[in-house]
């Protein structure tokens, strides 16, 4: 049995989870997420907690235990607190705004990169170099910062790019001269 697929997963006293079948939706004060839970699997909800457990153990259920366990777990916290992504522009001329549902960013090319923002998704942009993203949905989150991301992502050699925060990029030496 999966160490993480055994936990039981604390339910706050604002999110609502309802199962029908194989379909689970969890509703909190920042929106709602659908999941469809494969057919190996079951879930107990019982005073304020939530457990999946296996109906049998093949090697396949069980390896869906702790991801289906992880990506519930996800919806909940999502739902009540959402998830946060800040990513940090550095380079020379290197912007980035909101202008109504697109984010426009300026990166060195000869024309500025305009991104339509998902819906669910919320985007701050401060000091013209730092973009914000929250949003309840983990996933859509960090493939649309990853999206982001994929315009400059960061060279090793002048630390340029577009960098998720607190991340290092380890430097190479450049070319060394004669001697």
């Amino acid at each position: 049995m999966s160490r993480i697929g055994k936990l039981p997963i604390k339910i706050p006293a604002n999110v609502d989870i309802t199962c029908s079948g194989p379909e689970i939706a969890v509703k909190g004060k920042f929106g709602t997420l659908h999941n469809t839970i494969p057919d190996v699997l079951g879930i107990e909800q019982m005073d304020g907690t939530l457990v999946v457990s296996l109906k049998n153990k093949t090697r396949n259920s069980r390896a869906l235990h702790g991801l289906y366990r992880t990506l519930i777990n996800n919806m909940v916290i999502g739902v009540s607190e959402q998830f946060q992504l800040t990513l940090n522009l550095q380079g020379v001329g290197y912007r980035a705004a909101v202008q109504g549902k697109d984010i426009v960013l300026n990166l060195g090319y000869s024309h500025p990169v305009k991104m339509l923002i998902p819906d669910g998704i919320s985007v701050e942009v401060v000091q013209n170099t730092t973009i914000n993203l929250k949003a309840c949905d983990k996933e859509g989150l960090g493939l649309f910062a990853a999206n982001i991301r994929s315009w400059r992502p960061p060279e090793p050699y002048k630390g340029k790019g577009i960098l998720y925060k607190g991340e290092i990029v380890n430097r190479k030496a450049g070319k060394s001269g004669k001697k």
